[in-house]
């Protein structure tokens, strides 16, 4: 296998692979969000219920956090390329399938062969990245994919919006199909091997490396902080549409651009964060990110509660997802710094955790909905004020001491 390059820097990294990493990473989102403008469609399609119909969302969250424990031992074994390419010809075979989909207990199976294919990506990628950089880097780095992966929620749903008012929701599936094969062939083409010597893992000693990063404190502080965070933004996700097109009375359009509004919001603070990154430690920047996003949170929840209306949701809505920008890089680049030797191993398991609390995030969402924007406003709320807690409990002040590292 080609050697790592664990020495280079932010600066020395070519732009061509900063925007293929970020691109297969925004299958996450694409798959995700693309869809969102014609999920009513497609409940009264099947005549299903709305809970019924959030499990296509949550069971997609469950299987991106099912999938990954697979992929990270398994890149760690044999190596990164193979295990991507792999995982993006299922996604783009399961795209299709969810397109000719006859029922919606078929539709919500394949959206999970779908998220077991494409959560690949995204656990492979943050592996890569830890394979070549050092800590600090490595949330510069992030922090530059989510320009890139970002551009996915500002045009995915407003795309999908177009895609389905002229072609119907099954048209989604087939262009999530092109964009899976699309990353396959730049994979293929662009992202050369960065393990630089492959490791037996067995399924014993994945566990036995699982446990011991579960009783890490700071890699679990890091992570579930980053986790509840973003739990809040899938439970906005599971919703929204609901919340903003049924309730609110929006079109599917400006459905769309509401969306992609605040997804430009989150993409302008990761770019902040980068430069915040030349001047302050990672950690700092989270702590002040996660502080943000609670504060948000509860502000929207007593917007609604005193019944403000749409305005009233949509500006702390808005600071809520920006935050992210800071949390995603930073919560990733702390969790993983000390594991270098299975980068894969912990990149899966804090994906397992992010996407398990998503899915229950969005499924609690979608059976509490009650037609309004509470629930939403209440999870949000509920996830920032969390991350926040778990932090403090779990890693401790501002500057915790350096640990050991349990995964070598």
């Amino acid at each position: 296998m080609e050697p790592a390059r664990r020495s280079q820097t932010y600066a020395e990294t070519p732009r061509r692979w900063i925007v293929v990493m970020g691109t297969i990473v925004a299958i996450g989102p694409m798959s995700i969000d693309m869809y969102l403008p014609a999920l009513p469609a497609i409940q009264r399609h099947f005549g299903a219920d709305t809970g019924t119909t959030q499990l296509t969302l949550a069971l997609f969250f469950l299987g991106l956090s099912v999938g990954q424990m697979v992929y990270g031992p398994l890149s760690d074994r044999i190596g990164r390329r193979g295990p991507l390419l792999f995982g993006l010809l299922l996604y783009a075979a399961a795209s299709i399938g969810c397109a000719l989909a006859p029922s919606m207990e078929a539709l919500i199976g394949l959206r999970l062969l779908q998220a077991l294919g494409g959560c690949a990506g995204m656990v492979i990628v943050r592996a890569m990245v830890r394979d070549r950089f050092e800590p600090q880097d490595m949330a510069r780095i992030l922090s530059a994919l989510v320009l890139v992966m970002g551009v996915a929620p500002i045009l995915a749903p407003m795309v999908g919006g177009q895609v389905f008012v002229w072609l119907g929701w099954q048209a989604i599936f087939l262009v999530l199909a092109g964009f899976g094969l699309i990353c396959a062939a730049m994979a293929w083409r662009y992202l050369p091997e960065t393990l630089a010597l492959s490791t037996a893992v067995s399924v014993g000693s994945a566990i036995r490396g699982y446990g011991r990063l579960l009783g890490h404190r700071r890699f679990m502080g890091y992570a579930l902080s980053g986790g509840m965070a973003q739990s809040g933004m899938f439970a906005y996700i599971s919703v929204s549409a609901f919340v903003f097109i049924d309730h609110y009375g929006l079109s599917p359009t400006q459905f769309g651009w509401l969306f992609g509004t605040n997804a430009a919001g989150l993409i302008a603070a990761s770019q902040l964060n980068a430069r915040l990154l030349q001047r302050l430690p990672a950690q700092q920047v989270l702590r002040a990110a996660l502080a943000t996003n609670a504060a948000a949170g509860l502000t929207m929840l007593a917007a609604v509660l005193a019944g403000l209306g749409l305005w009233g949701v949509l500006v702390p809505l808005f600071v809520a997802m920006a935050s992210l920008g800071f949390t995603f890089p930073n919560s990733t680049a702390a969790a993983m710094a000390p594991f270098g030797d299975r980068a894969g191993m912990a990149s899966a398991l804090m994906g397992t955790l992010q996407f398990g609390l998503a899915a229950c995030s969005g499924a609690i969402a979608g059976h509490l909905h009650d037609g309004t924007a509470l629930t939403m406003a209440a999870v949000i709320a509920a996830g920032g004020t969390g991350a926040t807690l778990l932090l403090r409990i779990l890693v401790g002040g501002p500057t915790p001491p350096s640990s050991p590292n349990p995964a070598s």
